[in-house]
């Protein structure tokens, strides 16, 4: 089905003009050798363009169609036109050797072979070029000597006469055709499972580049080259046979993809692409940017999920929006030479929307006022399971896809992001910012079958559910020590917080008696503090029977949710005031 998915966007997009045809892909070019007539340098291009990249300005190489590249992953393998220098001049960083010279002669036969019979003065200049040159001698070409480091770095390297491209030349590439056509000619054939037709097999699948862990020369996500995967002796790929075509397609598809930067993101270890059966970009950039938000597009998300509530047209930058567009996202995690998929999800784009918005809508909760964020993309919710102070702030590989995956899917979220949050919070002896806090009411909603907790946005003081009420108590019972103590460093949330949330029946008892001291000493000072705290300790008390034994970890849940109400609820009567 992923294979399928991406086989149908390889074909739209070119439909759009914006990939490659079969036996042709798009290259990293960092220079061109000149060569005149009779296959002699006369200097190199430097074909890197300037680029932004974040507040720096930095020179890349340049995309350019070329033939189709081989998968290497050892052993001397030589491309048609585009190849790094080991293979084109037959130098790298330290000047030649033995590995380096067979690479070149690699290239050599190959380019010969090809073109021996070729028309036209560019294939004659590139002829002549492997014919005459020693890669023996080449720092004593003035042209090489002078861009050595640039030539050497690893970039891939062409041919052009002037302005004009080797890859370019007409000649050239009816050659090009005509021997790829033939080479296919003698490759096994079966049945292809994306298309279902009769096709040749291929055997090696390109590389698939641009997920972060993954080998820089590329990963594949259909191999097979271990015993224990070759089915009825079936070696390489032939035990999941996809045709010619279909490999070119949906891996052509898959680095298009992976390349356009604006429109991914990386999870946890996971990279997440996603786009729409129409191959149009609008609907990646709005699933983007609610997937994703950030501070200065939160109104603009507002106005899509509620005309999408409405029933209204919903349009972005102008594009109107088909709410039944189908919609893929594709979750890829790096396993040394090989790609893993994460989850593949696939619905229409109006119910990923509605998916989302219901989503954002169970995590919301009062915010302290400092907070201009309406919605907290999933990247920001996931740093809530995570200590910000530590090196890695990366969250569980596993458990970040699969809660994207919960969210457009509207399904349960992972038991493991709430118990996460949960022991985040104690680490940090009760640090309850407004993501945890939110994080927790939407599990108890959504996992919990929480009914009243669409009504705990912010302060509930009409409920009597234990947990919760003990969690206000416990606000409560802090404000008393900070107002009695100002300034005090550690109060007895640092101390006591978790064995409250945990254990109430053996932490409670202690804390009234700590509060009653505390009171005597209010009364001295702030006789109407005083007065305001014995009433609502006396409403809250009112509310409970007994100290639960333990709580349960539902149960903690709502007390976290108490106790940051009423923190919340403090700050806002002296905002008031």
């Amino acid at each position: 089905m992923i294979l399928q998915a991406l086989v149908n966007h390889y074909e739209n997009l070119m439909e759009r003009e914006e990939v490659t045809q079969e036996g042709w892909c798009k290259a990293k070019v960092s220079c061109a050798v000149n060569l005149s007539g009779n296959g002699k340098i006369l200097g190199i291009i430097s074909l890197k363009e300037e680029t932004e990249r974040g507040k720096k300005t930095v020179w890349v190489p340049r995309q350019i169609t070329v033939p189709e590249m081989v998968t290497r992953s050892s052993g001397v393998s030589a491309n048609f036109l585009c190849d790094n220098s080991k293979y084109i001049l037959g130098i790298d960083a330290d000047g030649t050797n033995r590995r380096v010279l067979d690479c070149f002669e690699a290239a050599k036969e190959k380019h010969l072979a090809l073109l021996r019979e070729t028309e036209g003065e560019m294939a004659e200049a590139v002829r002549r070029f492997f014919e005459t040159w020693d890669p023996e001698k080449a720092s004593e070409c003035a042209e090489i000597r002078e861009r050595w480091e640039e030539l050497t770095d690893g970039g891939n390297l062409i041919f052009c006469m002037g302005i004009h491209y080797a890859q370019d030349d007409p000649f050239i590439q009816e050659t090009w055709e005509r021997a790829r056509n033939k080479s296919s000619e003698d490759g096994q054939t079966g049945i292809c499972l994306v298309t279902g037709k009769e096709a040749e097999i291929s055997r090696i699948h390109k590389a698939i580049k641009g997920v972060p862990g993954a080998q820089s020369s590329g990963a594949a996500l259909v191999s097979f080259n271990a015993p224990a995967f070759e089915s009825y002796g079936k070696e390489q790929s032939y035990n999941a046979p996809v045709g010619k075509y279909a490999e070119f397609a949906y891996t052509t598809a898959l680095n298009y993809l992976l390349d356009q930067r604006d429109y991914t993101f990386q999870l946890g270890d996971s990279m997440i692409v996603f786009w729409s059966e129409s191959a149009e970009e609008e609907y990646q950039r709005a699933f983007f940017g609610a997937a994703d938000p950030k501070p200065d597009n939160q109104e603009e998300i507002r106005g899509l999920f509620e005309n999408l509530k409405k029933g209204m047209s919903v349009s972005v930058e102008g594009f109107t929006i088909n709410p039944d567009q189908r919609f893929y996202i594709l979750s890829l995690a790096p396993n040394a030479a090989r790609l893993s998929v994460r989850f593949f999800y696939q619905d229409s784009f109006g119910n990923i929307l509605k998916n989302l918005s219901a989503h954002y809508e169970r995590l919301s909760i009062v915010k302290p006022s400092w907070e201009s964020r309406e919605y907290m993309g999933v990247r920001d919710l996931l740093s809530e399971t995570v200590d910000q102070n530590s090196k890695d702030k990366s969250p569980v590989p596993n458990m970040a896809a699969f809660v994207l995956r919960a969210i457009l899917s509207g399904a349960r979220y992972p038991a493991s992001l709430y118990t996460d949050v949960l022991i985040r919070i104690r680490a940090d002896q009760g640090n309850i910012t407004w993501g945890r806090a939110g994080i927790i009411k939407a599990y108890l909603i959504r996992n919990g079958n929480w009914k009243e907790g669409e009504n705990y946005m912010g302060l509930n003081e009409e409920t009597r559910e234990t947990a919760y009420v003990l969690g206000r108590l416990f606000s409560v019972l802090e404000s008393i020590q900070m107002e009695t103590n100002p300034g005090i460093k550690a109060t007895i949330r640092d101390r006591y917080f978790n064995s409250a949330c945990a254990t109430p029946a053996t932490i409670f008892p202690v804390l009234i008696k700590l509060k009653n001291s505390h009171m005597k000493k209010l009364e001295r000072d702030k006789g109407s503090a005083k007065i305001y705290y014995e009433k609502l300790l006396t409403e809250l008390m009112g509310k409970l029977d007994e100290y639960p034994k333990r709580l349960l970890l539902e149960e903690q849940g709502k007390f976290i949710l108490g106790y940051y109400h009423q923190v919340q609820k403090k700050y806002e009567k002296r905002e008031e005031k």
